[in-house]
């Protein structure tokens, strides 16, 4: 086993069923993604909970800052399209 020091923190998720989307749970320290996915098999998932479980690397995951929230996330004025108000429901359809 690799030094401890050398260990990457990875990031978990989990998917509790089968067509949800994976949900972030937490964080570990593990030397490769072997011991990370074992790790997070015996951290994580309680009462047989999740169907799939993903450890990704902390250093690979990109992410927005606080502060550039404005540009990223306000939407464009001149796109209404982007809105859900710009499309028809047919009637077939019912609630959504």
């Amino acid at each position: 086993m690799k030094d401890k020091d050398n260990w990457k923190i990875w990031e978990v998720f989990i998917r509790s069923r089968n067509g949800l989307a994976h949900k972030h749970v937490g964080s570990l320290h593990a030397p490769d993604a072997e011991m990370a996915l074992k790790n997070a098999r015996d951290v994580y998932p309680r009462r047989s909970e999740g169907v799939s479980l993903w450890v990704v690397p902390s250093e690979a995951i990109s992410a927005s800052r606080p502060d550039e929230n404005e540009p990223l996330f306000t939407p464009a004025d001149d796109k209404v399209y982007r809105h859900p108000t710009f499309y028809e429901i047919p009637d077939e359809v019912g609630h959504m």
